[in-house]
C-alpha cells in the first residue's frame, strides 16, 4: 500500500501584469480549506487560476506548495502545468470531445504515469463515486451540463491533484442543476485533502461551499474572512452587494453618524468617535407615503424611487439622493411605487449596525 504525503498548504503572491491591468494578490491555504476568490467580472480572478496551474507565469512574486516552489521570477524557477500537480476545472469543463467519460477521467492518471489499464480502473472508480458509472463509455461531446462538470471534476481528482483549481465550476449549468451539484461538489471538496480554491463571482456558491472569502476587486484584495464575517461586516459596497445589504459610510460623534449630503443618523448601539461603515438590512427600511415624516421616527429623511424590482412576494426598491439605498418590502406594499415617487425612508436606531471605517 502506497502512502501519500501529507498534504501542503499553499503560499503566494500573484503579480502579473497584462496591459493596464495589475493583479497583485496573496493568497494562503491551509491543507482541507476551500477558498473562494469573489469578484466582479474582470477583476482579476481567472488570472488568478492561470497563474497557479502554470498557463501564465509570474512578473514577480512566488508560488509555494508546502516545501515546493512552482514560480519565483526572482529565483527563475517556474514548473510547467504537468509538473505542478494541480487539478484544474474551467467554466466550460475542456473535455475532450471525441473520448468517452471514461478516457476524459483516465486522461489525469495517464499524465501521471499509470498505466492504460490502471487509469482505466481508477477512471471507472471515480465515475462511481459521482454516480456516472452508466456512462463510462458515452462520448463527452453527449453529455449534459451537469454531467460534464461532474466528469471534469472527477478528471481532476482522478490524477491525485496536491492543489484543486475551480474557476466558475457551476456557472454554465441551469439554476436546477446548479444548486443540485452545489451539494455534490461540497462533498467532493470535503474529502480532499489538499488546498482547494474556488473562483466565483456568486455569492451563493462562495458563502455555501467556502471556509474562507478573500473579496477582490481590481486587481486587489479588499476584504478577506470567513462568510459570516463577510457578511455581517462587509468592508467596500462591492462585497456588501454580495451580502445583501447597504454599506454607508459616515462620521461618527456622541453616537450620531452624519452620511452624505448631510444625513444624520443615530445609532442603536454606541460607537466610537470617527469614520464608520454603517451596515442596514433592505428589509429593515421602511417606506412611507405622506407629506410629513412618520411621528417619533429616529431616522427618517424624504427619498425618491430610482428603481423599483418585483421578485415574486418581494420587491427591491433602489433609493436616490441624498444617499443610495436598497428596501426590500412585500410585493403587496409595493404596488403604488415607481420610479420618481417621493417616500419618507425610515431606519430604527436598533437596525444599523457600525463599524470603524
Amino acid at each position: 500500500m502506497v502512502t501519500r504525503p501529507p498534504a501542503a498548504a499553499l503560499d503566494a503572491h500573484l503579480v502579473v501584469h497584462r496591459g493596464a491591468f495589475t493583479l497583485d494578490l496573496r493568497l494562503a491555504i491551509a491543507p482541507g480549506e476551500t477558498v473562494a476568490l469573489l469578484g466582479p467580472n474582470g477583476a482579476g480572478k481567472t488570472t488568478a487560476v492561470l497563474c497557479l496551474a502554470g498557463l501564465l507565469p509570474l512578473a514577480a512574486g512566488h508560488i509555494r506548495l508546502g516545501d515546493r516552489t512552482l514560480d519565483d521570477p526572482a529565483q527563475r524557477v517556474f514548473l510547467s502545468p504537468e509538473d505542478r500537480h494541480a487539478g484544474v476545472v474551467f467554466q466550460d469543463y475542456l473535455l475532450f470531445p471525441r473520448l468517452s467519460a471514461a478516457e476524459n477521467v483516465a486522461f489525469g492518471p495517464r499524465s501521471r504515469g499509470r498505466s492504460r489499464s490502471e487509469a482505466r480502473r481508477l477512471a471507472l472508480d471515480w465515475l462511481e463515486r459521482f454516480g456516472l458509472q452508466g456512462l463510462a463509455d458515452i462520448p463527452s461531446r453527449r453529455l449534459s451540463g451537469g454531467q460534464a462538470q461532474q466528469v471534469a471534476l472527477a478528471r481532476a481528482l482522478a490524477a491525485g491533484p496536491d492543489l484543486l483549481l475551480l474557476d466558475e465550476p457551476l456557472a454554465a449549468l441551469d439554476v436546477t442543476t446548479r444548486a443540485r451539484l452545489r451539494r455534490s461538489l461540497a462533498a467532493h471538496l470535503a474529502a480532499f485533502a489538499g488546498p482547494r480554491l474556488l473562483i466565483t463571482h456568486s455569492p451563493t456558491g462562495g458563502f455555501l461551499l467556502a471556509d474562507r472569502i478573500v473579496v477582490l476587486e481590481e486587481g486587489r484584495a479588499t476584504q478577506e474572512g470567513t462568510p459570516d464575517e463577510i457578511r455581517r461586516h462587509p468592508r467596500t459596497a462591492y462585497a456588501a452587494d454580495l451580502a445583501g445589504v447597504n454599506l454607508l459610510p459616515g462620521t461618527c460623534r456622541d453616537d450620531t453618524v452624519t452620511l452624505e449630503g448631510g444625513l444624520t443618523w443615530r445609532l442603536g448601539t454606541p460607537a466610537a468617535d470617527g469614520p464608520v461603515l454603517l451596515t442596514v438590512h433592505p428589509r429593515a427600511v421602511s417606506l412611507l407615503p405622506g407629506a410629513s415624516p412618520p411621528e417619533g421616527a429616529a431616522n427618517a429623511w424624504r427619498a425618491e424611487v430610482a428603481a423599483v424590482e418585483p421578485l415574486g412576494e418581494r420587491t427591491r426598491v433602489q433609493l436616490a439622493s441624498p444617499i443610495p439605498l436598497v428596501a426590500e418590502l412585500p410585493t403587496v406594499d409595493a404596488a403604488s411605487l415607481a420610479r420618481g415617487t417621493r417616500v419618507w425612508a425610515v431606519v430604527a436606531p436598533a437596525d444599523v449596525t457600525a463599524q470603524p471605517g
